[in-house]
């Protein structure tokens, strides 16, 4: 879904007038898809490493944001990259990274109690 969302023809999507909306549209992207990607691979695998997995998936989404951003500029003719969308990828990313370290001591701390 980020993909076609992100490649579809600019002049198709509704223009909304709220200052910078499009880099908060990547960082909700980023954060959604860091912290399922996340729930996946720790199914997956049964991972009690958390840590690991955690890098794994910022690198992910790091690569697929930049990936989308190179392909928007040479494979699009209705969209340009934009470094400014990667950082809002990688603020998304990040923050749910931290997002779940955090979930992740509070229930270590609630399961003590």
């Amino acid at each position: 879904m980020i993909l076609y969302l992100c490649l579809k023809n600019a002049n198709e999507i509704k223009q909304i007038e709220i200052p910078n909306f499009d880099k908060i549209i990547h960082f909700v992207f980023h954060f959604v898809f860091t912290t399922l990607w996340f729930l996946y691979l720790k199914k997956k695998f049964n991972s009690s490493n958390n840590i690991n997995l955690l890098v794994i998936t910022l690198i992910i989404s790091l690569v697929f944001g930049i990936a989308i951003e190179l392909m928007q500029q040479y494979f699009t003719a209705t969209r340009t990259a934009d470094v400014f969308d990667v950082l809002a990828n990688l603020f998304g990313a990040f923050l749910a990274v931290m997002s779940i370290i955090l979930l992740n001591r509070y229930n270590r701390l609630i399961d003590k109690i």
